[in-house]
């Protein structure tokens, strides 16, 4: 299975949440799953990379050729594709990949959460989404979709297109189901 990962970009977030990402990469390769992810060199992007590489697995990055500077990039990824735009960029990730996982991550990674999220609304696509809330890091935002179903602006239907998990085990066992 292909499996698009989204997560942060920066080095500087609480340990656990990289220690995740770099076991999320080592069980995507040892289960013998493509992972594709947007490239990075740094943060959740950056451990999940070393995690897939140090196992063997097959890492796909995806970025767009502005992105292709020093250290920005990580340098081992089994093949690289480059975009001109981040819209490119998200829509090749979204076509090559059979599910998505959203672990911790910054603005950029709501970006790419609510996007795929919306695109499995509209009936784009069918594909599994999983939000890794490892931590609780994702309380607020369950809680804010929760209130949005109740207050009648989300169906329980819409609620629905989207898994949570605690674990990186929990979501690849889902996934592998």
């Amino acid at each position: 299975m292909k499996i698009c990962v989204y997560g942060s970009a920066i080095d500087t977030i609480p340990t656990p949440y990289l220690e995740a990402a770099k076991k999320l990469g080592e069980i995507l390769a040892q289960k013998g799953h493509t992972t594709i992810f947007g490239g990075g060199n740094h943060g959740v992007m950056g451990y999940l990379a070393r995690g897939v590489v140090a196992n063997k697995g097959e890492l796909i990055g995806i970025a767009p050729k502005f992105f292709d500077k020093s250290d920005i990039l990580f340098p081992e990824c089994t093949s690289f594709i480059f975009t001109e735009t981040m819209r490119e960029r998200k829509h090749k990730m979204e076509e090559l990949a059979d599910a998505f996982i959203v672990a911790p991550g910054g603005i950029g990674t709501f970006e790419e959460f609510f996007e795929t999220y919306t695109l499995r609304q509209l009936e784009q696509h069918t594909k599994p989404i999983i939000l890794l809330n490892i931590d609780g890091y994702y309380d607020h935002l369950i809680s804010t979709i929760d209130r949005a179903v109740k207050e009648n602006f989300l169906t329980p239907k819409t609620r629905s297109l989207f898994e949570i998990f605690g674990t990186c085990e929990e979501a690849i066992a889902y996934l592998e189901t």
